[in-house]
């Protein structure tokens, strides 16, 4: 597992969710001076200097419980507010997305392409607010700085940890299922042609050396796949023609997008209950959210502002027989921590903290970490 793939995961799921937001948010022909407010509050919650100090910070991925409540967190950070049953179906959405470009990339290194993708199609979202354009650039730098010397081993464990984070979710997406891109039951149906690794060269060829590494011998054969090799390799930097299209958004054309369980999700669900240990992990990823929301500057309407609800469903009757027929076991329910100064924040804190039965003793002495409500008091 590698330490450095949770602001990969974090930027590109946030990326999935702001062309899912900008889509519905046209979709529900939202008025323009509101539908720009919503994106550039996420953005600029999102890329907050604080949050994105924290997130950068070596450290293992959390459950998707736990990541579930910081987009659920992000999602809310204007005016605009979602159902349970659209959160649930924007996460899916997300989180299946990001999925497939980890799976298509023809090289492990290439995450960070899609990575710039996101971030570059975001700034395109920002409207008249050259502070948040950056915010975005200077996590661009952040990402330039950390991942550009990594090995191509160290890029492998990064998607290799990505994947098992995303192996047992199998959401059917139906822009997916219309490009025959995914089957039934959930799972990407990947292609056999198209360019290979930047660097590599197209199958066909067997070179043979002898014991001096001297070239001896050819064998040429045929494959079933048509390969091409690609004309340049992508741009790292912080400007730059990305060449790979993963990461690009899905939802400039617009086309209505359904979500359904399969029926692996469905067994999955009913495996769920059995496991009923308490989470040997949960009080590190309550202090972990906590560290990480105390960062984000939420905003709430003021003055002559107004509220709106988005709906990710074609009509409320959609949005409430999702609610409905969603497996409770697959439902994020998810945990309100306010990292503020709010009167009452510690007795809602405690009763959070005591519902998570973590039966381990308290030592007699605090050390750095270990106590939730002095950590969030250090904030």
């Amino acid at each position: 597992m590698s330490a450095r793939t949770l602001p990969l995961l974090f930027l590109n799921l946030g990326g999935e969710m702001l062309y899912i937001l900008d889509q519905r948010l046209r979709a529900q022909s939202i008025p323009g001076e509101k539908a720009r407010k919503v994106m550039n509050d996420i953005i600029t919650t999102m890329f907050n200097k604080k949050f994105m100090e924290e997130l950068f910070k070596p450290q293992e991925l959390y459950s998707k419980k736990a990541l579930r409540t910081l987009y659920d967190r992000l999602a809310h950070a204007s005016i605009m507010r979602l159902n349970q049953a659209s959160m649930d179906k924007l996460y899916d959405l997300m989180t299946m997305a990001f999925k497939y470009q980890v799976l298509l990339c023809p090289r492990p290194k290439d995450i960070l392409l899609v990575t710039f993708n996101h971030l570059d199609a975001i700034k395109d979202f920002i409207h008249d607010a050259p502070g948040i354009l950056n915010q975005v650039d200077e996590t661009l730098r952040h990402l330039i700085e950390t991942y550009g010397c990594l090995s191509a081993g160290e890029f492998q464990r990064i998607r290799q940890t990505l994947l098992i984070f995303f192996q047992d979710m199998h959401i059917r997406v139906s822009i997916f299922l219309k490009d025959k891109v995914q089957n039934s039951n959930g799972r990407f149906v990947l292609p056999i042609s198209g360019p290979v690794p930047w660097g590599t060269e197209v199958p066909g060829l067997i070179r043979m050396f002898n014991h001096n590494g001297d070239e001896v011998k050819r064998t040429e054969f045929t494959t079933d796949a048509n390969y091409v090799t690609p004309q340049r390799e992508g741009s790292f930097d912080l400007y730059g023609d990305r060449v790979l299209k993963l990461g690009t958004n899905m939802y400039s054309v617009s086309r209505p997008v359904e979500t359904h369980m399969s029926g692996s999700s469905k067994n999955l669900a009913s495996h769920a209950k059995e496991n009923v240990v308490p989470n040997p992990f949960a009080k590190e990823e309550l202090n972990f959210l906590a560290r990480l929301l105390g960062g984000l500057e939420i905003k709430k309407p003021g003055g002559s502002e107004t509220g709106f609800r988005l709906n990710l469903f074609t009509t409320d009757e959609e949005e409430e027989h999702a609610a409905l027929t969603r497996p409770e076991e697959l439902s994020y329910k998810v945990i309100n921590i306010e990292a503020t100064q709010e009167p009452g924040r510690r007795a809602e804190l405690s009763r959070i903290l005591g519902e998570l039965e973590v039966a381990e003793p308290r030592p007699a002495s605090t050390e750095k970490g270990e106590d939730l409500l002095a950590l969030m008091d250090g904030l």
